[in-house]
């Protein structure tokens, strides 16, 4: 083809569109989603590198699904059970929400509680959890639902939904009091960058028509804690179901569980459905990866031996796509 017909051919792209989305060369996922397990994967998905073990939750229980592809058991007292991650030496950590602490299971079987009470009251419902490269455990606290038992204050009296570290068992600071008008209103997913340089946060508030569902990159610094005025929006889902669980690739690209299929009172599903939006590190939505649940996509994490493999739990069930570029994964820091 001469110039003129490739300025022809481009011309006639840009008019369709196309031109502006990204082609098939560029897609980031290699194929359609599978389904993986019917029931039992409601939330919080993470892989274990040692033992090919991807570790995920419903109800009570924390199940894992076996490297010969089987689902059972691996926790069966952990009251609502939500965020799980695995850390370097393989020990698998949980937020129970109904338990309102964060917990982990060593290497032995036996459990650790790294988290229960903040100042003498007890936590909302811990969500979400992420480590930094010097194991220290961030963990989000929303509180979805009722609110007549959550005890966490600030100085004037209002409730508080934060953001926690962890140094070490019952060693807790807050690093973000999330409540209406501040910096994070009601956070949920959590990441800290490779580099230790960034703190990310999911804002999802669904029981207002004008709650946040926006994702939040702020500063982190070296001693753990976060400047609320280094905020910086990356995406926001505006009047649909926000940012829930989500990964970063080794490209630095997001994957974020957003989005769901059926309308509720307060979210609506005409420009975001239910699936993983895959973002550059500016906040470029590059790729949507519809998933066809009942309701809500809610987190996703890369296994695999290669690491190119996105579990996704949506609609209490577990899905899998296989993506270019190979995830980060807390057991590998």
């Amino acid at each position: 083809m001469n110039l003129t017909g490739v300025c022809m051919a481009l011309a006639a792209v840009a008019a369709t569109g196309v031109f502006a989305a990204e082609t098939a060369a560029e897609k980031i996922t290699t194929g359609s989603p599978k389904l993986v397990a019917e029931a039992g994967a409601r939330e919080g998905p993470s892989w274990d590198p040692a033992s090919g073990i991807l570790y995920f939750v419903s109800g009570n229980f924390v199940n894992r699904l076996t490297a010969e592809g089987r689902v059972e058991h691996f926790r069966t007292n952990a009251p609502g059970a939500n965020g799980t991650l695995v850390d370097p030496q393989g020990r698998v950590l949980v937020c129970e929400a109904g338990g309102r602490r964060v917990t982990r299971t060593e290497k032995d079987g036996t459990l650790t509680v790294l988290a229960e009470t903040f100042e003498g009251k007890k936590f909302n419902s811990p969500n979400d959890l992420a480590l930094d490269s010097k194991g220290r455990i961030y963990f989000t606290d929303p509180r979805y639902g009722r609110t007549d038992t959550m005890e966490l204050r600030d100085g004037a009296g209002k409730l508080v939904e934060g953001v926690y570290r962890i140094d070490a068992p019952g060693k807790i600071t807050r690093i973000l009091a999330g409540q209406i008008g501040a910096a994070i209103e009601r956070p949920n997913g959590i990441l800290v960058s490779p580099d230790d340089r960034y703190l990310y946060i999911a804002d999802n508030c669904n029981n207002r028509a004008d709650g946040a569902r926006k994702l939040y990159r702020f500063d982190l610094k070296k001693d753990g804690t976060v400047d609320a005025a280094s905020r910086r929006l990356i995406f926001d889902w505006k009047t649909a179901r926000g940012p829930d669980g989500f990964k970063m690739d080794r490209k630095g690209r997001l994957y974020v569980a957003a989005g769901l299929n059926k309308a509720s009172a307060f979210e609506t599903v005409d420009e975001f459905k239910g699936g993983v939006y895959i973002l550059s590190p500016e906040g470029k939505l590059l790729e949507f990866v519809a998933l066809p649940a009942k309701d809500e996509t809610t987190n996703c994490a890369f296994g695999g031996k290669d690491l190119r493999t996105l579990f996704v739990t949506s609609g209490d069930q577990l899905w899998s796509v296989r993506v270019k570029t190979p995830g980060r994964i807390s057991a590998r820091r």
